[in-house]
């Protein structure tokens, strides 16, 4: 009876093993995408502001860039590439117009946060996320993380600025 148990675990474990090889995520040339484990940082909305942000076309938002001691320091300095353990955030939140403000001004030329849509995080560590230029990333929805599949383009939007050390960002005192 033990040697059905046994048999059946195994063939259960098997299978699992099978379904998850063929729903790994994968990239075009063949190595499987990166998996990133970061998780949302204590205090991130206290760190220092590294730059703003408004985007238009799709994303239609107003971004915020922060940034750990580390990585202020790094940006400061301008020392490329950043050192391990520097973090940038990336809060985004919907733009809209504010009434308020707007007949204040008599015209419409005021614009404030609506609805957060996300936050996003870079996290240096070069040994970790060699495969990525030493970074990691991270999307959180209402604090909630994304799956692989939404991370998995994150890097090849960064390519253009390898320069930068992957960094869209400039620091705007």
């Amino acid at each position: 009876m033990k040697l059905i148990g046994y048999t059946l675990a195994g063939i259960g474990l098997l299978a699992a093993g099978l379904m998850y090889m063929r729903f790994a995520q994968a990239r075009a040339d063949g190595a499987s995408a990166p998996v990133f484990d970061v998780k949302l940082p204590a205090g991130y909305r206290d760190w220092k502001l590294i730059s703003v942000a408004h985007e238009e076309g799709n994303l239609n938002d107003l971004r915020a860039v922060l940034g750990n001691d580390i990585a202020i320091k790094a940006y400061r300095d301008g020392k490329l590439p950043f050192p391990d353990g520097a973090i940038i955030a990336r809060l985004a939140w919907k733009y809209i117009p504010s009434e308020e403000n707007n007949k204040v001004f008599g015209r419409e030329q005021s614009f404030v946060t609506g609805d957060a849509t996300n936050v996003q995080f870079m996290v240096k560590d070069s040994k970790k996320y060699a495969a990525t230029g030493g970074w990691g990333f991270a999307q959180f929805d209402n604090g909630n993380p994304v799956d692989a599949t939404a991370l998995a383009a994150c890097f090849t939007c960064h390519v253009p600025v390898k320069a930068r050390d992957y960094l869209f960002t400039k620091y705007a005192p």
